[in-house]
């Protein structure tokens, strides 16, 4: 008898149930693993933007201080110009006494601004003046720097600014240059150069490897040194043929950048971001390797078109991001497990809290610093305030020290001059007392015609005692320098008849070709008879131990020259020697014997004439002996004061 399959293997199972379970199993796997990836996503995303966020904050405190640093020092190279010196220089360049005080005033504003150097060229590229004349720096007199961007820009009348690479020294810097303006014309170029050497003590500021890169797209900058000086992106055939040109870099070979970062510029102007693949990011101490991703970030710096870019680590946002899928995914499964639900929610509740008191920690931390910069900030702006208002306090100090030196050389002018007035008021006095004498006399006698002639004999000795003393009162008087329209001839005249005596005695011939009307300055007419007379004494001392004593005094009016009104003191001594022209104006310098003079005067009378924007200057005449110009401004109004040159 032979037995039924079924009797063989038992009763048989349903397939339908067994498949379910297999797709519920599957549907559940695929729903937990779907939700683990979508997590994943969700939070790789908002983990991106809060890092995003974090860095584009710290981006830009850090562009604004990289701004802080350069832009405070744009502005000089405008000022420059405003300096009567180095408008001088460029209106005459190769005279020695203006190129030492050009170069004199550049050092002084160097050493006070803390920048590298500060220079100006003439309008060939040409270095004529420099803060750093002999140290060897790349902006040493009479280098050429034509060839450079900023001179070119700033002699096309535009605002040069670039990095580049000092020629001599190879020490990098920030150049920014202006043009020295005539009016219309551009004179030079006034160019300064920022140090770039604090921005490399802030990169700790932005937690993660950074650079800065010009408009050429090479890295200038970087808290990695390897990426000095490779190129973010390929270099144009013109682009290497200016960079050969112009020599930014040195002798630097520009490799490519070692990351392949893809530069781009979004919407507002900024460049776009990206993600470095793992491993493209080099470990800074060459030991562990980078298996995470890297964010790219980047920003253009405002008015310097350089680019400011970071390359903070996704490790943390990776790893956040895998947690959360996790979670996703327990929580995909609360639906099969209830308890696994529970247990996974407190979980998450927790790691949420962790998440937000790390978040609120991390934005008091930041909130702190924005404080702290603030305040530094504040501090700063009040420290300034102190120290204008204690330099405009010295400038008065230095103005009063100044009025009272120059009223002391009037007195002393006076003291040399005490014994011609003692004899010229010698002898009406004289004549006074025996004219009184008669008087009282014929009076007695009842002689009234004697007496009233003789009272007005008495009465003209008088006035001619006046009018030899109201020069001196007007001389003496102390003032503050007020400019005014002078008559060059009444202001010879007058110092003229303080010397009179002393000339006679002397037997020095005066040929005064001053006519009064012929010349009119704007100036302070007691302070320029102040110069007058110690220019005439000193042509006095100097033609002592000559035979033939000679004093001329001309005034005519030259076009080429600024200011245009001349005024020579020329006399037949011996002259000036070459040695001692260089140091004819340095104060307490004096070729006298000892306890003849100070060696002030001179050094007085140029400041004086200064003061109202004329110049002193001393030469030697071709027929021998010296001549003191006088370069004087006319006044404001002043269309044809002066007649044709004397023959």
């Amino acid at each position: 008898m032979n037995a039924s399959p079924s009797r063989l293997f038992g009763p048989r199972r349903p397939l339908w149930p067994a498949l379910r379970q297999v797709a519920v199993l599957i549907l559940a796997f695929a729903a937990v693993a779907f939700s683990g990836w979508a997590g994943f996503l969700v939070s790789e995303r908002h983990g991106m933007a809060l890092m995003r966020e974090d860095a584009n904050h710290r981006l830009d405190l850090f562009a604004s201080a990289v701004q802080v640093m350069i832009k405070r020092l744009e502005h000089i190279p405008a000022t420059i110009q405003l300096n009567r010196e180095i408008q001088a220089l460029l209106l005459e360049p190769h005279h020695a006494l203006r190129v030492s005080a050009a170069n004199s005033y550049l050092r002084r504003l160097n050493a006070h601004l803390g920048s590298l150097a500060v220079f100006v060229l003439d309008e060939r590229g040409i270095v004529v003046a420099s803060s750093s004349d002999e140290l060897g720096d790349d902006s040493q007199l009479g280098e050429d720097m034509s060839f450079r961007p900023y001179f070119q820009e700033a002699l096309s009348g535009q605002v040069g600014r670039h990095f580049a690479i000092g020629a001599r020294t190879h020490q990098p810097g920030y150049f920014v240059s202006h043009p020295i303006r005539d009016g219309a014309r551009i004179l030079g170029v006034a160019t300064i150069k920022i140090s770039l050497e604090p921005i490399e003590q802030t990169w700790e500021m932005l937690g993660a490897p950074a650079l800065l890169a010009d408009t050429n797209g090479v890295v200038i900058l970087s808290s990695r040194p390897e990426w000095r000086y490779t190129r973010l992106s390929e270099l144009t055939l013109d682009q290497r043929v200016d960079l050969q040109i112009t020599r930014l870099y040195d002798e630097h070979a520009l490799p490519r950048f070692p990351l392949p970062v893809r530069l781009g510029m979004g919407e507002d102007g900024e460049e776009v971001e990206g993600v470095l693949p793992p491993g493209a990011l080099p470990p800074e101490d060459g030991l562990r390797p980078n298996r995470s991703s890297t964010l790219v970030l980047g920003r253009t710096l405002d008015g310097m078109d350089w680019r400011l870019m970071i390359f903070p680590d996704l490790r943390m946002v990776r790893n956040q991001a895998v947690l959360h899928s996790m979670l996703s995914a327990v929580a995909a499964g609360f639906v099969l497990l209830l308890a696994l639900f529970l247990n996974q929610r407190q979980r998450s509740m927790r790691e949420k809290l962790e998440a937000k008191q790390l978040l609120e920690r991390a934005n008091a931390e930041l909130e702190h610093k924005v404080a702290r910069r603030t305040r530094a900030l504040t501090d700063t702006n009040a420290r300034l305030r102190r120290e204008i208002g204690e330099r405009e306090q010295a400038e008065k100090t230095l103005r009063s020290a100044q009025d009272e030196l120059v009223h002391a050389g009037k007195m002393a002018a006076l003291g040399q001059l005490a014994t011609g007035i003692t004899h010229e008021l010698a002898q009406p006095l004289g004549a006074i007392r025996t004219l009184a004498g008669n008087a009282v006399e014929f009076q007695r006698r009842g002689d009234q015609k004697a007496v009233a002639g003789n009272l007005g004999i008495i009465t003209r000795l008088a006035d001619q005692m006046g009018q030899i003393i109201q020069p001196l009162k007007g001389f003496a008087r102390k003032s503050a320098a007020v400019p005014a329209a002078t008559d060059v001839a009444h202001a010879v005249a007058n110092a003229l008849f303080l010397y009179d005596q002393r000339l006679r005695r002397e037997g020095v011939v005066v040929r005064n070709l001053c006519r009064p009307g012929q010349a009119v300055a704007w100036c302070d007419p007691n302070r320029l008879e102040q110069v007058l007379i110690n220019l005439i004494g000193n042509a006095a001392d100097a033609m002592k131990d000559t035979p033939e004593r000679v004093l001329t005094i001309s005034v005519h009016r030259d076009e080429a020259q600024e200011p245009p009104l001349r005024l020579d003191v020329a006399d037949s001594g011996p002259g000036v020697p070459e040695a001692v022209r260089a140091r004819l104006f340095e104060p307490f310098f004096t070729t006298k014997e000892v306890g003849v003079g100070l060696g002030l005067g001179l050094a007085i009378s140029r400041d004086i004439v200064r003061e109202f924007h004329g110049e002193l200057e001393a030469s030697n005449r071709p027929e021998g002996g010296a001549c003191f110009t006088l370069r004087l401004p006319l006044p404001p109004t002043e269309s044809d004061t002066i007649s044709p040159p004397l023959p």
